[in-house]
């Protein structure tokens, strides 16, 4: 079950890789400023060569085995549901840090896509114009002045940092499919969702590999870039958290 809970980890944390990527971050990440919050580098690197060997040799090919014989209908069903779920963590998260108009967006597509879009499996919410706004327990603690801390890479979850490491096992607590009785179902669920989301990056990481001389160091930058716009939500003064 730990086994499990890490690869969910792995894939959520690649998704902020792949939020630059597909988003334009590539650019603004390779004009950025090397970071330099980094004093354990020689570590991180090593468990970086690590986890990208763990990556190569058996989660980029599961999905692309998973990209190529599923169809894209089914798949896009998939991640609809697992966002759906994603989105009752997100609203707590938002509630925890007072943002209102966020609480009420996340709990109106909560409601909106459970009900109507059969489960989640449809993403009416986005067609209706009703925004995501995905948050996690680090966040949360990075919104109310608690500081991130050195960058960290961890064996199998990816891009942390000190902070966002304290903040795991709540957020592993808060993951809904935690909370699933049935142990078979709730690790069937789990590993689906992780080569979902990994499929789901594949285009993402090449280009990662493809445009970065030093894709540790890129991804660095992009993750702690990320993190100080994703709790600071792109408009307030940049206080380095």
């Amino acid at each position: 079950m730990f086994a499990m809970k890490k690869i969910a980890a792995c894939a959520r944390w690649m998704g902020i890789v792949a939020t630059f990527s597909l988003g334009g971050g590539l650019a603004a990440a390779q004009d950025a400023a090397p970071a330099g919050n980094d004093p354990f580098e020689p570590f991180n690197r090593g468990v970086y060569r690590f986890n990208d060997g763990v990556d190569r040799a058996v989660l980029r090919p599961v999905a692309t085995v998973y990209r190529d014989a599923v169809p894209s209908l089914v798949r896009q069903g998939v991640s609809n549901f697992f966002g759906n779920l994603g989105d009752v963590w997100n609203l707590a998260n938002n509630v925890m840090q007072l943002k209102l108009q966020n609480s009420a967006e996340t709990f109106m597509r909560l409601n909106v896509n459970t009900f109507f879009g059969l489960g989640g499996l449809l993403d009416i919410a986005s067609e209706a114009g009703i925004e995501r706004h995905s948050e996690d327990f680090g966040q949360t603690l990075g919104r109310w002045g608690v500081p991130s801390g050195p960058y960290l890479v961890l064996p199998i979850l990816g891009p942390s940092t000190v902070r966002d490491t304290a903040a795991l096992p709540v957020d592993f607590k808060g993951d809904a499919l935690a909370h699933v009785n049935d142990i078979p179902a709730r690790n069937s669920l789990t590993v689906l969702r992780a080569v979902d989301t990994r499929a789901n990056l594949l285009r993402a990481s090449t280009l990662i590999q493809d445009a970065a001389l030093d894709p540790y160091s890129f991804t660095r930058d992009a993750f702690l870039q990320k993190r100080r716009s994703d709790i600071r939500d792109s408009n307030e003064p940049d206080e380095s958290k």
